[in-house]
């Protein structure tokens, strides 16, 4: 099958892009997780991005590089398999420019010449590894943990991740879904990861699912039925231009896809992992160096003290596994 990656990115540099944040941000504080640098900031990483595509992942048909009109100086556009992609080609123009990346999420599915099968990284999301399509698609359907979790009330992700599950709850009924979709709920594969649904399962409601902060395969069609059954409440919402309490993020399709069973049960942290910068940087240099893992996530934060011995030291454990320069770089 014709299996495309999607990659949001931007550059922050861009005096452009400057001039437009400053415009909206003004009354924001600076340090909100969703106006922060650490939200827009390039980390120098993404060369490195595009040479792990090209050798671990050579298969991948057509990558969508989705940004506000930019483009690294570096990047050659004349590679038959890159897509340049405006916002403006594909979410409607009452809600530009946003800042807000759940808002240019939601509307993927609109990108001009993007494949049934597709792949969402954000840019701090790296393939160090060998993977096949069937690491992402089986049976024409995308592999998946469908396991329930705990998610602490505190945090703003939590919030967001409720106003999915009001949604999920309106339109799935969670006993006949987990009762249709049995062996994928609990499949052998999830090892201890399945507890929760064993503990929920006669639960009425969906709680929160389990989320593998790493690159999601997706189906265009999950978005364009999601957009059918709830297009008011998505509408409503996209003209948040940064992140705000109200947002629907893409766990909404992920979710909804599960409860379709439209997925293959696939434990994705058996080669999955996320290393949050400020507490793991000597974790995420080792586990590059050794390829440990087959996709691995870079989460940068606002507070990494010596941010340039970090980024620096990421760099260097990059060159060591990826030091050819790619067929995308001028």
């Amino acid at each position: 099958m014709d299996i495309d990656f999607v990659i949001t990115w931007v550059d922050m540099n861009d005096p452009q892009w400057q001039t437009e944040f400053s415009k909206y941000s003004h009354h924001h504080d600076k340090s909100e997780n969703g106006v922060s640098k650490a939200r827009f900031r390039d980390n120098g990483l993404l060369r490195y991005w595009f040479r792990g595509v090209e050798k671990f992942a050579p298969w991948v048909r057509k990558i969508h590089f989705v940004t506000c009109g930019q483009k690294p100086e570096w990047l050659d556009e004349k590679n038959p398999k890159i897509n340049l992609v405006n916002h403006k080609d594909f979410i409607p123009l009452q809600f530009l420019p946003t800042f807000n990346s759940v808002v240019i999420e939601r509307y993927m599915h609109e990108i001009p010449g993007l494949s049934e099968h597709f792949v969402y990284f954000n840019d701090d999301f790296f393939i160090i590894n060998n993977v096949s399509q069937e690491r992402f698609f089986k049976n024409g359907l995308p592999c998946d943990i469908a396991v329930m979790d705990y998610n602490p009330s505190w945090s703003q992700w939590y919030v967001t991740i409720k106003n999915n599950i009001r949604l999920i709850n309106q339109h799935f009924d969670k006993k006949e879904v987990m009762a249709r979709w049995h062996d994928k709920w609990f499949a052998q594969c999830y090892g201890s990861k399945m507890r929760w649904n064993h503990i929920l399962k006669y639960y009425n409601k969906f709680i929160t699912l389990a989320v593998p902060h790493n690159a999601q395969p997706y189906l265009k069609s999950t978005f364009e039925d999601v957009w059918s059954a709830v297009g008011n409440e998505l509408t409503a919402t996209s003209s948040n231009r940064f992140r705000n309490s109200t947002d629907y993020t893409p766990e909404l399709f992920r979710t909804w896809q599960i409860c379709q069973g439209n997925f293959e049960p696939y434990n994705t942290y058996r080669d999955t992992k996320m290393f949050p910068l400020m507490l793991r940087f000597r974790q995420a240099v080792e586990a590059i160096t050794n390829q440990s893992y087959s996709l691995i996530c870079l989460n940068d934060n606002a507070h990494i003290c010596n941010y340039d011995r970090v980024m620096d030291g990421i760099c260097s454990a990059f060159q060591q596994i990826l030091p050819a320069r790619s067929s995308f770089e001028i």
